[in-house]
């Protein structure tokens, strides 16, 4: 019985070759995209999720009550892990982490020989107990015990040492700015893998930051905020008892302080990273949701599919269910038949679509950033079974009650009549579909039209031609001599240094006051350390006042505050007031117009320039338009000279610029596709609607044509109705787009506008598209002869 049923199921098929393979192409389609937005949303779900402390491991974060606002940070004091663990017995463990991303790539070597680029960083004892990466030599509680220990990744002893075997003991040499530090190595781990946040080369013991930061005068105290506090909690402890102990901990060690702190799940940041007001407000878990709909939406959009064709063709089966209801076929059975035909369709479908996210996997990791893999084991096939099947069960039970409903004496004398619900059910699910394609094309316009400001606004600096690099070795401890002798080089324009490569956030300090501030206003200052020729160098505008300067004395008892500072400030004239930087009295000599030193996802806060040269991580060179490659072939060999054995790393600030935006820049080129597979299967089964529509009026057409009608009026006639329903769509869709694309610019301070011109664009690409596809089927059916037309029936 079932191989008949098999059997019957195939030769409909074939005896509706051209709806088969509609449905086939967009039910494939649709789930090639399912089944890659799956995978990415997989893999994003999975990030830091492989320590086997997860559930127990989180993240104290600080929330400072300033006067813009709260402000929610992930650095805090050296000192509050190991008083934490201490004083509290819900912890575990407790770990402080200055981590890789808070310096630059080290120099590292062994013995003085091989040096190479490797991140670092610095944690407590119990960094390798409550994160889980496999240490492959040496014991996690011992490791990173001794002050002067080091624990490498296997690659990074590959390379300094060319193996693993016998290297626990041997001297590994680091090196940042002018400082240089030995450590033994205690230990080897694995490496981080593809799906952590925290990606390093070595890890050091935290003594060596403590040290570190003695040597450049950083101070260590209850107000410096600087590394990472991580908790490991015992099993059943009440997060939300331990949050409300802690949130005014700090305040209890530091007269006055405006933090408080709170706890959440290690992996639970990488998602939920965004806090507006001290309040959580999103992150990447935001594309995850988006992409997650789309996906749903290119499913549904296939499956509509599915629905309009069996109905649109039910014509073509009325007298195969009539004759199969009059020899006794329940409509059980029949119902039975129809969806197992749209099961074993969805099946056919996600096999071809497996062969096309196999085919098209390079190309989808290239523009997500990704390294996704198609395995085909049974975490992944068990749930892509699962949709296949619901899928295929959803989309076919509706033409399954439709069609079996049929009374069979009716279907035996002639054509049933149909509903005018059955009618309106199948314009709807059109009007849906493309309501769907219109949101899809205005998202795709609005998401490249802000990334296309992002490009273009005049962020207040010049950033193009020119590069940054870190200041280490002899560059840092001979600066002066470094800079003179590079500005003499064909093609460079101007050089400096400063404390940070511009892009992103720089230091800060709540630190600051001067005569008539409010004594209760916490007001947030981000601070940049610079050099002589920084302003210069960047093109960065003077409102008033002057940079810093050699041909003047006392630069370090000065300062330059940007105009929002001044703003905050309420300084009528600021050139010559004095005001309290942490204790020390400083000048302002100078105001800066405001420039976007960070994303644009932020306003412009705050800011002061100091001049702090031995502060300073990296050199700043502007180059000559159209001089470029030589220039840096000149920067190459004076690197070279000062020095020697050192690779020249350098990057363009303008790249650095771009890498704010890749998540942005990823929407947009994914949305272009999603959008153009939405329209592409949307007017699949639109042409197969226009196909059936055309066949159904052929003798109306036929007589049309013996009385006069050209074919354009014909192709009106068969065209207006598909007109009618896309444009419904679009006035539905509008304030939908409007909705969903004002709420994702709402994460910008800086954002393009929401035109209306944006909407109609959307609106009449849909609708040329949709005349595209339908007027191939009109145009057949006008140019027809009519007394073929005529015979037809």
């Amino acid at each position: 019985m079932m191989s008949y049923q098999i059997r019957l199921i195939f030769r409909n098929f074939r005896r509706n070759r051209s709806s088969f393979f509609i449905n086939l192409i967009g039910l494939a389609t649709g789930f090639a995209c399912a089944i890659l937005i799956f995978l990415w949303v997989a893999d994003e779900m999975s990030v830091d999720k492989f320590h086997e402390t997860d559930k127990q491991l989180y993240q104290v974060l600080e929330n400072q009550a300033m006067s813009q606002g709260i402000l929610t940070q992930e650095w805090t004091p050296d000192l509050l892990a190991r008083n934490l663990a201490s004083e509290f017995p819900e912890i575990k463990y407790a770990v402080a982490v200055s981590p890789a991303s808070m310096f630059g790539n080290f120099t590292v070597s062994a013995d003085d020989n091989n040096l190479v680029k490797a991140a670092g960083q610095f944690a407590e004892p119990n960094f390798f107990k409550a994160f889980s990466f496999k240490l492959l030599q040496g014991n996690p509680e011992q490791v990173l015990s001794d002050d002067n220990a080091v624990v490498i990744s296997r690659k990074l002893a590959l390379s300094l040492f060319k193996t693993t075997e016998s290297v626990i003991g041997k001297t590994f040499q680091w090196q940042i700015l002018n400082i240089k530090r030995n450590a033994v190595v205690s230990g080897i781990f694995e490496g981080t893998p593809v799906n952590s946040t925290a990606q390093f080369d070595f890890v050091l013991a935290y003594e060596a930051w403590i040290n570190l930061s003695e040597t450049v005068g950083r101070k260590i105290h209850w107000g410096n905020h600087a590394p990472q506090t991580f908790l490991v909690l015992n099993e059943g402890a009440d997060v939300k008892k331990l949050n409300s102990e802690i949130s005014g901990y700090i305040k209890t060690k530091q007269t006055g302080s405006n933090v408080s702190l709170f706890a959440v799940p290690y992996s639970h940041r990488y998602l939920h990273a965004s806090y507006t007001n001290g309040v959580e407000s999103g992150g990447r878990i935001e594309y995850v949701r988006l992409f997650s709909l789309i996906a749903i939406f290119i499913l549904l959009i296939a499956g509509i599919n599915f629905i309009n064709l069996a109905t649109a063709k039910a014509s073509k089966r009325f007298r195969e269910i009539g004759v199969r209801k009059v020899v006794g076929s329940g409509r059980k059975a029949l119902i039975g038949q129809f969806t197992g035909e749209a099961v074993i369709l969805t099946f056919l479908a996600t096999i071809i679509s497996m062969l096309m996210v196999w085919l098209f996997m390079p190309q989808f990791n290239q523009i997500t950033g990704k390294q996704l893999h198609l395995v085909l084991n049974a975490s992944f096939l068990l749930p892509i079974a699962g949709i296949c099947l619901l899928t295929g069960i959803l989309t076919g039970l509706y033409p399954a009650f439709y069609l079996s409903g049929f009374n069979p004496l009716s279907i035996l004398k002639g054509k049933p009549s149909r509903s005018s619900g059955e009618i309106w059910a199948r314009k709807g699910l059109v009007v849906f579909q493309f309501g769907i394609s219109v949101v899809l094309i205005a998202s795709m316009i609005v998401v490249y039209r802000q990334v296309q400001f992002i490009h273009n606004k005049n962020l207040g600096y010049q950033k193009d031609h020119v590069i940054y690099f870190a200041k280490e070795g002899n560059v840092a401890q001979k600066l002066p001599t470094f800079i003179t002798e590079a500005q003499k080089i064909s093609g460079v324009a101007n050089v400096s240094d400063l404390s940070s490569s511009l892009v992103g956030s720089p230091s800060t300090t709540y630190g600051m006051s001067w005569e008539g501030k409010d004594p209760l206003a916490n007001i947030n200052f981000e601070v940049m350390k610079a050099d002589f020729n920084l302003i210069e160098t960047l093109n960065i505008e003077l409102a008033e006042g002057r940079s810093f300067s050699d041909k003047f004395g006392g630069e370090n008892s000065k300062l330059i505050l940007n105009q929002a500072a001044v703003d905050v400030m309420g300084l009528k004239n600021p050139i010559g007031q004095t005001v309290n930087y942490n204790g020390q009295q400083k000048q302002v000599i100078g105001v800066v117009k405001n420039f976007n030193f960070q994303s644009l996802h932020e306003k412009v806060n705050p800011m002061t320039i100091l001049y702090d040269p031995q502060k300073t991580m990296t050199v700043m060179v502007k180059l000559k338009v159209g001089q470029d490659q030589q220039a840096i072939a000149g920067l190459k060999n004076l690197y070279a000279r000062f020095n020697p054995g050192f690779s020249f790393d350098y990057q363009f600030l303008d790249v650095a610029y771009q890498k704010l935006y890749e998540a942005e820049e990823r929407v947009s080129a994914l949305s272009k596709y999603f959008a153009g597979i939405g329209i592409l299967i949307s007017c699949l089964g639109l042409f197969g609607l226009a196909a059936y529509a055309s066949e159904q009026r052929l003798k109306e057409v036929g007589i049309r044509k013996v009385n006069g009608a050209q074919i354009t009026e014909v192709m009106v006639l068969l065209n207006k109705d598909f007109v009618k329903w896309v444009a419904l769509a679009f006035i539905l869709a509008t304030p939908v787009a409007w909705y969903i694309m004002n709420r994702w610019l709402e994460s910008f301070a800086y954002r393009t506008t929401l035109s209306w011109w944006i909407f109609a664009l959307a609106g009449l690409l849909a609708l040329g598209i949709a005349l595209l596809t339908v007027s191939y089927q009109s145009y057949k059916a006008a140019i027809k002869n009519p007394i073929e037309s005529l015979r037809y029936e």
